[in-house]
């Protein structure tokens, strides 16, 4: 016997060390947690295009200008296209192609415009790669410390000439996403209350309409009682012989409201 109360004691103890704080809710209310986005994707980094599909038959940068290329053999030409080489030299093409939208001069090379245009290109290039490679450890440190670098950059220009940010931006097809000031974790218990909020208003709301569309609905009624009223006010004053307190343009006001409303209703409900 004492075994069999030892046990229920135990249990009796359990069950009141068990948490009586977290319990179900009625509400039908559902909270999942937000996937978390990497730093790297460009929802994060800005890049509003990604890499582009660039057109294979096209030259490497350093023998576009090439004399020799003009008279040379179909095949020894295919050799210098970026069909034939590897993926750097298409990205070398687009990183070139991006630096002569926004450099200053025909051998700019150092300018803060033409440092974020390479940077955007590598960028992008990098992305595409990480979504092949999503393991690469090595490349996804490379792309965050060049994103860093860029929105550093960006950062200096929008304090230094912001009508040069926007126009660079522009080009580049980018938007700066600065840090935010205020840091806060995403919590389970902040945002049910958040959402239960949210809950509550939509309630008071809905509530609020259905009773203003009641309201609207004897809003005719109401108007007709009115006018019979006044009139009923105006005939006894007259009958009375006191001080007629009911105008006939106040009656007339409220038969144009009610008109008004009628028609309103009827072009309502054609449509």
């Amino acid at each position: 016997m004492s075994r069999v109360f030892s046990s229920i004691y135990e249990k009796q103890i359990l069950l009141n060390l068990t948490r009586s704080y977290a319990f179900k809710s009625d509400l039908k209310i559902k909270w999942v947690r937000p996937e978390k986005i990497p730093c790297i994707k460009p929802e994060k980094s800005g890049d509003l295009s990604p890499f582009p599909n660039i057109d294979k038959s096209q030259y490497l940068v350093e023998f576009r200008k090439s004399k020799e290329l003009e008279t040379a053999n179909d095949y020894v030409k295919r050799l210098f296209t970026l069909q034939f080489n590897s993926r750097k030299c298409t990205t070398n093409f687009f990183i070139h192609q991006s630096m002569e939208q926004v450099k200053r001069h025909e051998f700019d090379s150092g300018s803060i415009e033409t440092k974020l245009a390479r940077w955007t290109g590598y960028i992008r290039a990098w992305q595409e790669l990480m979504q092949r490679f999503p393991k690469d450890k090595r490349l996804k440190v490379c792309l965050k410390e060049l994103i860093d670098k860029r929105k550093k950059h960006l950062k200096y220009l929008r304090r230094w000439d912001y009508k040069k940010f926007e126009w660079i931006l522009d080009q580049l097809n980018i938007v700066y996403k600065p840090p935010p000031s205020e840091f806060r974790w995403v919590t389970r218990r902040e945002s049910l209350v958040k959402l239960t909020d949210k809950y509550c208003e939509d309630i008071r709301k809905t509530k609020l309409d259905e009773y203003k569309a009641l309201l609207e609905a004897e809003q005719p009624a109401f108007l007709e009682e009115k006018i019979r009223t006044l009139e009923f006010i105006r005939d006894e004053q007259k009958d009375c012989g006191v001080e007629q307190t009911v105008s006939e343009e106040e009656i007339e006001d409220v038969r144009k409201q009610l008109e008004e409303l009628k028609a309103k209703r009827t072009v309502t409900v054609e449509i």
